[in-house]
């Protein structure tokens, strides 16, 4: 793994690179005087650089701050102009309608590019003390948000985040650079992960969209759960962000929001198990009416059925595909939820999942498991009806060959039959000396038609015995 690519990001790289214009000597000024080094770096936490925030953390004892947000950081991508802005100079950038835009790192999304003019509203943040969402195209955009209603349980949700919005995410909220590689390799696994102040959550969704190309492929959205916040990151579009930001609106005036990080988790995993549900219906009334039709219908009616079990079990199994795995995420979430650990500086900044959070993910397991069963099940009826399937065309197939057999025994015993009698007409029809010739009578060809006859008769009363006719 490369270590620059992952990297959090310093003050420096949080310039706007479209600024070419910028004086040197101010900028060599402001390095010089050491007024956004290193050296100078305190984090919220107390730590002295940068790579202590990000890699160990320290401990924080009570106070009205959050956990593990760098207010500096973030400060610095309020501003148009970086460095030079907090130097005091002039700003002279670029408008941000001349800008190019940032194309999606590692997008789902093939209308996102670099030559995109669309409005994409990207990031959506959402908090109990607003009375809605709010959508931005940028993260710059969402820091007076973040900073007036700091003291509130918030979360924030990024759609296609590119590489450089990644690194300012690092940055601000202590993202480890493992995390930050397997948000935009797009992770494939699922998984559920414990760092020093955060949980990460690798989940798979579906695209549940039946007339798209992608359907039933899988989509990932990522979690990072901190105390206090949370971070959701997805290619593509989903609908369970908006499901739960609708659901925590309705139940707002019951719900106490803060702290409720660990119930924005379950309620995004929940809306995608949920998902799996009338697919799994969908499958159980196409399997029951598979099974029952099978072995009922005519020759003529069985035409499409192979493709019907076909295609009923290529979705079973895209399915299983999706769910085996989800079971010993939850199962890990709550383990990790019920540790009790007695180091109070770990307390301090560690996200917990409460006794209540922990019920409903329990039910969310006992949901994956009743599905997977019920999936198990299906697979087994509609293997057992592929099987009967089979063998009711080889039956049918074995009848036909059957009764083709049975005509070509007549036929060749009728051959058997007829073929002497040929022949022996055929032998007196040749310019030879025929019995009777020289008599006016008939009597000759009563006795040769009759003998033909007899011989016709033992034929096949012998035939019959045998059964062959």
């Amino acid at each position: 793994m490369s270590n620059e690519r992952y990297l959090p990001l310093t003050q420096n790289d949080l310039m706007d690179n479209s600024e070419e214009d910028l004086e040197e000597e101010y900028l060599d000024s402001a390095l010089k005087n050491n007024k956004f080094g290193q050296d100078h770096y305190e984090s919220s936490n107390g730590s002295k650089t940068m790579q202590d925030d990000v890699w160990f953390p320290s401990a924080q004892g009570p106070t009205d701050k959050p956990l593990f947000i760098n207010e500096e950081a973030l400060m610095l991508l309020s501003s148009d102009d970086g460095l030079v802005k907090r130097a005091g100079m002039t700003k002279r950038t670029k408008k941000r309608s001349q800008q190019i835009p940032h194309s999606g790192y590692g997008s789902c999304d093939p209308t996102l590019n670099a030559s995109s003019t669309s409005v994409d509203y990207r990031f959506v943040y959402f908090s109990s003390s607003l009375p809605s969402a709010i959508h931005t195209k940028s993260l710059a955009d969402l820091v007076p948000t973040i900073t007036e209603n700091i003291q509130q349980c918030f979360w924030i949700d990024i759609r296609n985040p590119t590489e450089s919005e990644m690194k300012q995410l690092q940055s601000i909220f202590y993202i480890h650079p493992l995390t930050a590689e397997d948000i935009t390799t797009e992770e494939p696994r699922e998984k559920c992960e414990m760092f020093n102040n955060y949980y990460f959550i690798c989940f798979k969704s579906f695209d549940a969209d039946a007339y798209s190309p992608t359907y039933l492929q899988p989509v990932g959205l990522y979690l990072l759960i901190f105390k206090g916040f949370v971070l959701t990151f997805h290619f593509g579009s989903l609908p369970h962000p908006s499901n739960v930001r609708k659901r925590m609106l309705h139940l707002k005036d019951s719900l106490v929001v803060k702290p409720a990080a660990d119930w924005i988790c379950y309620g995004l995993l929940d809306d995608i198990i949920d998902t799996f549900a009338p697919l799994i219906r969908a499958i159980e009334f196409e399997v029951d009416s598979i099974d029952e039709l099978v072995l009922i219908l005519k020759e003529s009616e069985q035409s499409d059925m192979l493709r019907r079990i076909g295609y009923c079990r290529k979705k079973m199994m895209s399915l299983l595909r999706l769910l085996v795995a989800k079971s010993d995420v939850i199962k890990t979430l709550i383990k990790r939820g019920e540790e009790k650990n007695d180091d109070e500086s770990v307390k301090n900044y560690r996200p917990s999942v409460s006794k209540d959070v922990i019920i409903y993910l329990g039910d969310i397991q006992d949901h994956i498991v009743a599905m997977l069963q019920s999936l198990n099940h299906y697979e087994k009826i509609s293997s057992r009806s592929h099987s009967n399937y089979l063998a009711q065309i080889s039956i049918e197939m074995t009848q036909t060959n059957n009764e083709i057999n049975d005509v070509l025994s007549k036929l060749t015993a009728l051959g058997s039959v007829l073929i002497p009698m040929n022949l022996v007409t055929g032998l007196w029809g040749m310019n030879v000396q025929v019995p009777g010739q020289f008599q006016e009578d008939l009597t000759w060809f009563f006795c040769i038609m009759a003998s033909i006859l007899t011989f016709c008769i033992m034929s096949a009363l012998i035939m019959k015995s045998y059964k062959i006719l």
